[in-house]
C-alpha cells in the first residue's frame, strides 16, 4: 500500500534518513519505533504528503485514503464535540455538506426557477449519504466518542472549552469514525485514562485497514502491533512481531554482531602485529605485503551502535514511622457532587498503593487529600511520625522558573550538589549535552515532567504520592524510573493509566467506584487475576 524507497531527508543540520526503505501493507499493525528526535513525525509527515523527502520516494497505491493523527490539533472551536468529529469523517462529510447546501436552496424562494434540478440532485446525494452510512454518523461518532470517556454533556457542548487533552482526544475521534484505508496515528495513548486506553486497543484490534503508530506505552503497542519498524543511525529496519519480541531480536542481534566485531578485532590486531613485527625484514616482505592488501579487502565489522541510557543510583529514602497516613471518616463534595461519604483508608511503611477509578471517582481528589492539597469537609487525615512526603503533580511543572535552564533549575535545589552529580542526574532523565542549557520556558510537557521527577528523586522523600507520572515520557525514561522506583525503599501512592508500570510497582489496590471503594491486597496482576477486569468495569 506504501513504500518509501531509498529515502534521504535531512531536518537543518540533522540528517533523518539515509536511503532508507520500508513498506507498509494492507492490514499490517505497525509499530514505529526510535530515540527522541530520530524522525518518526517526519517520517508520518513524508507518508502523509506534507513534507517531502530530499531524495527517494514514497509511493502510495491508488485510491488509498490516509488519516493523521498528530499531537498539534490546532485550533478547534464554535462547534460541539461531536459535530467536529463528525466534520471530519472523509468523503461522508463532504456529501453531508453538499445535503446541507441543497437544503438551504430549497428553501430560498430565489431559487423556484432551478428547484427540479435541486430536488433531482438532493435525491441523487440523499440516496450516496445513505449508501456511505451517513445516516448512521452521529450515532458512530457518539459511540467513539463515548469510547474516549466523554459524557453526553460534553459531547453537546461547546468543543472550545474543552482543554488541550480533551481536544486532542476529538481529534483522536475524528480519525477513528473516517476508519480510512491507513491510520497514522502519533502518540495516540498520550492523554488517555486507562479506560479509554483499553477501548482504544480494543478498536484498533478490530480496525481492517493498515495503521502505522508511535506510542510510549510498551503494554498498549504490544497487544495491538505485528510488525515493528525501527529509526535508527538514518536507516529503517522491520522485525516481524509484537514490540516485546523486537526487543528480544535487537538484544540478540546486538550480541551477535559485538561478538563478530570483537573476533575480527582480535583478527586484525595479530595481522598488523606481524605486519609491524616484520615490514623491516627482506626476507618476509612477500608475507608483510600480502598481508598489508589482505587487510584493505576486509569489510570492517561496525561495532553495535548503542542506545544512550544513564544509570543513577538514587540515594536511600530517611526511614519513617510504621504508620504513614490514616484517612478517618472523610467526606468530600465539589457542590453537589459527593465524592467520598465516610471514607477510612490507612497507609503502611513500603506499601505502595495504586488508585484505580473511573473518570470522576476521586482518584486525584484521594491524593490531595493525602497530601494536604485540599482539606476534608468533616472527617481526619493524619500523616504519620517521621513521614517526609513528595508530591508529583501536573501543576508542579508550572512551579519551574521559566528563566532558568535545565541544570541552573538542579543547580537551585540542590546547591552543594557536584557539576558531575548533576549533570548524571540530567543524563539519566533524557537531558543529554545541550539539553541541559535550555530554558525551562521552551521545555515541552515530556520534558518539564522529567525535570520535576529528576527533582524528586535525587533527595527521594520516603512517601512518594504520583499522579500521572509516566504522561509523556518515552519508553526509555519509563523503563529507568520504573527501575529506580523498584529499588526504592520508601512508601507509594499513585495513579497511573501505565499497565506496564502499574503491575512492575504496586503490592496494594484500592479501587474507587459509585458503589464504593475496594481495597485489594496483591498489585495490579493480582487485582486484573482476581477480578478478571483491567481496570472498573473493564473486562480483561
Amino acid at each position: 500500500m506504501i513504500r518509501l524507497e531509498n529515502i534521504t531527508k535531512q531536518n537543518g543540520h540533522q540528517l533523518l534518513f539515509i536511503e532508507a526503505s520500508a513498506a507498509l501493507q494492507a492490514g499490517e499493525k505497525v509499530g514505529l519505533v526510535g530515540p527522541n528526535g530520530a524522525g518518526k513525525t517526519t517520517l508520518f509527515r513524508m507518508i502523509n504528503g506534507s513534507e517531502a523527502p530530499d531524495e527517494g520516494q514514497v509511493g502510495t497505491d491508488r485510491g488509498v485514503t490516509i488519516g493523521y493523527f498528530s499531537q498539534d490539533v490546532g485550533e478547534m472551536a464554535g462547534r460541539s464535540a461531536v459535530a467536529e468529529v463528525m466534520e471530519g469523517a472523509g468523503p461522508v462529510s463532504l456529501v453531508a455538506a453538499e445535503l446541507r447546501e441543497l437544503e438551504t436552496a430549497m428553501a430560498d424562494p430565489d431559487q423556484l426557477d432551478n428547484m427540479d434540478t435541486i430536488i433531482e440532485r438532493y435525491g441523487e446525494v440523499q440516496a450516496r449519504y445513505e449508501e456511505m452510512g451517513g445516516y448512521g454518523l452521529e450515532a458512530n461518532a457518539r459511540e467513539v466518542l463515548a469510547g474516549l470517556s466523554f459524557s453526553n454533556e460534553m459531547m453537546d457542548g461547546d468543543v472550545g472549552a474543552l482543554s488541550g487533552g480533551w481536544k486532542m482526544r476529538v481529534a483522536l475521534a475524528r480519525i477513528l469514525l473516517m476508519r480510512p484505508d491507513v491510520m497514522l496515528l502519533d502518540e495516540p495513548s498520550n492523554h488517555l485514562d486507562l479506560e479509554s486506553l483499553i477501548w482504544l486497543e480494543s478498536f484498533l484490534k478490530n480496525y481492517e485497514g493498515a495503521l502505522l503508530m508511535t506510542s510510549h506505552d510498551r503494554e498498549f503497542m504490544n497487544r495491538i502491533v505485528n510488525k515493528i519498524i525501527e529509526i535508527d543511525g538514518g536507516g529503517l529496519t522491520s522485525y516481524s512481531g509484537d514490540y516485546e519480541f523486537y526487543e528480544q531480536q535487537r538484544a540478540l542481534n546486538e550480541k551477535q554482531q559485538q561478538a563478530q566485531f570483537e573476533r575480527q578485532q582480535a583478527m586484525l590486531a595479530k595481522e598488523i602485529k606481524f605486519i609491524e613485527r616484520f615490514k623491516a625484514r627482506a626476507s618476509h616482505a612477500a608475507q608483510v605485503q600480502s598481508r598489508v592488501k589482505k587487510l584493505d579487502k576486509i569489510e570492517r565489522v561496525e561495532p553495535p551502535k548503542r542506545r544512550q541510557s544513564v544509570a543513577f543510583d538514587f540515594r536511600e529514602p530517611p526511614r519513617s514511622g510504621e504508620d504513614v497516613v490514616n484517612l478517618k471518616n472523610v467526606h468530600k463534595a465539589y457542590g453537589s457532587r459527593s465524592i467520598y461519604e465516610g471514607l477510612d483508608f490507612s497507609i503502611r511503611r513500603r506499601e505502595r498503593w495504586c488508585v484505580m477509578g473511573v473518570n470522576g471517582a476521586g482518584k486525584s481528589t484521594l491524593l490531595k487529600l493525602v497530601t494536604g492539597s485540599t482539606d476534608p469537609d468533616a472527617g481526619t487525615v493524619a500523616v504519620g511520625a517521621s513521614v517526609k512526603l513528595g508530591y508529583f503533580a501536573q501543576h508542579a511543572m508550572d512551579l519551574l522558573s521559566g528563566d532558568d535552564t535545565v541544570f541552573e533549575s538542579l543547580e537551585v535545589s540542590f546547591p552543594t550538589a557536584s557539576i558531575g552529580s548533576l549533570r548524571s542526574l540530567a543524563g539519566c532523565f533524557g537531558f543529554s549535552g545541550d539539553d541541559v542549557e535550555k530554558k525551562c520556558r521552551v521545555l515541552s510537557g515530556g520534558e518539564k515532567a522529567r525535570l520535576v521527577m529528576a527533582k524528586m528523586l535525587y533527595d527521594p522523600p520516603n512517601f512518594l504520592v504520583l499522579d500521572e507520572p509516566t504522561n509523556h515520557l518515552d519508553i526509555a525514561t519509563k523503563e529507568m524510573l520504573i527501575k529506580a522506583l523498584a529499588a526504592y525503599e520508601g512508601t507509594m501512592l499513585f495513579v497511573s493509566h501505565d499497565r506496564h508500570f502499574l503491575a512492575a510497582l504496586s503490592n496494594r489496590v484500592l479501587e474507587l467506584t459509585h458503589e464504593g471503594v475496594h481495597q485489594y491486597g496483591g498489585g495490579y496482576t493480582e487485582y486484573v487475576a482476581r477480578t478478571g477486569q483491567e481496570a472498573p468495569g473493564i473486562h480483561a
